[in-house]
């Protein structure tokens, strides 16, 4: 429905966009979501599907980010804890409070980590989430059951957030809909238009659902596509420099079990100098991350052997059950883009994690780097250029207050708490047809209702929107992810009146992908 109405408008609209963004990811929706809290005229262009990238692949945090405090990126740090705040409070349904536990094993660790989440908690002002503390070696051991005891000397309590990637981004798409933009995924950009004087007039896009080209006209292009920025920065000029160094994180799902409780452990310093996690997240427990230097960008980055290795041998330092391969139900990668750091440089790690807004020649507007955290702020930075491009008056930003599509401070049970007001439509949808509501897999709560309910609100179009973005048994279970698919499939042909043919190819297609996401 969404889909139909945005591709109806764009063949009814006459006259030129305000601003037309390429990509879905944070980063393109935090412009849209901007830029349509000012009043502007707004069509978003996504290849795949929604945050098919970078953008579902995160450590699952809505944080300030406690070691660029370290490296001294106060700045940073003060933005995010801002954002943090403001997410919080803009999507309940979507967002919570996640407790960390840091452990410590020599009093040295306390006073140097004491400090600076002190520091920390300073920064955050009234959007604080919790006061920092020390705990005791008993009450360390209460919140993280499984940590090895050994020459404990107690832990540092401090609070972030968390919250599920690919269902905000989802929202944020409904929310911006909602605001009268035109939001589309499966629409890839071929080319980009200019007028006499070089500057950038418009694009061409191919809607991949419906086979069919479309020329657009805009005031701004905003080139919003992560890792892949380069490449629209080359179709812009062929001789642009290279912008982008991508840098892949990888993340570990297991089994709740190897932690126990509901605190989040952070170990702040590893053996190469990064900061790891274990997580709490939808039942798993995610740990991660790494940060290895790639050469080329991928819509499906493949974890390496050694990342695997090197998250599981700093895990068996710090739990009493080390978690083995074979314990691993699912692994992802995600890829960063990092600002190309200068000639002779490789450590990532230094290179700055703050967003960068470019302006070509051709006026074409780039958005590179920053985090899911302060995907708003990004995406007001960005419209802000859109004015002084033009020599407009700056219009009003109100989308810090802006609610999320679901918006709710009624706290559910389960796993439909990230529908938020839509969880009611969801259960309506089983009363009235029972049969949708079975479970797709009897180890998991997902039913039938809600692939019924992804295709028709939440524009899912292939088996892997569902079962990667939709309901996220791709990362949490790759094994299983597999066995629903065939359920998912025949639900999913039936509303978008596919043949058996269809069914085949996306089970084949889902099946060869879910099997990167299993160790072997």
């Amino acid at each position: 429905m969404y889909r139909e109405n945005s591709l109806s408008r764009i063949k009814e609209e006459k006259g030129s966009w305000d601003l037309v963004i390429i990509g879905g990811g944070a980063s393109g929706l935090g412009v849209a979501l901007d830029a349509l809290s000012r009043g502007l005229k707004v069509l978003l262009l996504e290849k795949s599907d929604f945050a098919k990238g970078t953008s579902s692949r995160s450590t699952k945090l809505v944080h300030g980010g406690v070691r660029y405090l370290a490296q001294g990126e106060v700045g940073l740090v003060l933005e995010a804890l801002k954002e943090r705040g403001r997410l919080l409070k803009n999507a309940p349904h979507l967002t919570i409070n996640q407790p960390f536990v840091i452990p410590l094993y020599t009093y040295f660790d306390r006073l140097k980590y004491g400090v600076g989440l002190k520091i920390y908690d300073w920064m955050a002002g009234s959007l604080r989430l919790g006061k920092s503390k020390f705990v005791s070696k008993e009450e360390t051991i209460k919140r993280l059951p499984q940590i090895k005891q050994k020459g404990l000397k107690g832990g540092i309590l401090y609070h972030d957030g968390q919250f599920d990637d690919a269902r905000l981004a989802l929202a944020i798409a409904q929310t911006c809909i909602e605001m009268g933009g035109c939001i589309l995924n499966y629409a890839r950009v071929n080319k980009l238009t200019k007028g006499e004087d070089g500057k950038i007039n418009g694009l061409v896009f191919r809607d991949l659902i419906g086979k069919t080209n479309y020329r657009i006209s805009a005031k701004s292009v905003v080139n919003a596509t992560g890792v892949f920025a380069d490449k629209i920065l080359q179709m812009d000029n062929p001789d642009a420099r290279k912008m982008i160094q991508p840098s892949q994180g990888i993340h570990l799902v297991m089994d709740s079990s190897f932690l126990g409780g509901v605190d989040a452990l952070m170990i702040p310093e590893t053996s190469d100098g990064r900061v790891l996690f274990a997580v709490p997240w939808e039942g798993k427990l995610v740990v991660g991350t790494t940060d290895t230097l790639v050469k080329k960008p991928k819509m499906e980055p493949k974890p390496l052997a050694s990342e695997i290795t090197f998250i599981l041998e700093t895990a068996k330092n710090y739990l009493v059950r080390p978690p083995k391969r074979s314990d691993v139900l699912s692994v992802f990668a995600g890829l960063r883009p990092l600002a190309a750091p200068k000639e002779g440089s490789t450590k990532t790690k230094e290179i700055s994690r703050s967003h960068k807004v470019i302006v070509s020649k051709s006026n074409l507007i780039t958005i590179t780097g920053g985090k899911w955290t302060t995907f708003r702020k990004m995406g007001e930075d960005t419209v802000d250029i859109h004015f002084k491009n033009h020599g407009l008056q700056k219009l009003e930003s109100t989308s810090a207050d802006q609610h999320l599509h679901g918006y709710s401070e009624e706290r559910i049970k389960g796993h439909l708490q990230l529908y938020g007001t839509d969880a009611a439509l969801v259960l309506d949808l089983q009363k009235q047809r029972p049969e949708l509501a079975e479970r797709l897999h009897e180890g998991y709560p997902y039913t039938g209702a809600e692939v019924v309910w992804a295709v028709r609100k939440e524009m899912a179009f292939k088996i892997e929107d569902f079962l990667s973005r939709r309901c996220r048994i791709l990362l949490l279970d790759a094994k299983a992810s597999m066995q629903m698919a065939p359920k998912v499939a025949e639900i999913m042909a039936k509303e978008l009146e596919k043949d058996e043919v269809w069914i085949t190819e996306e089970l084949e297609e889902f099946n060869k992908l879910a099997k990167k996401y299993l160790i072997k």
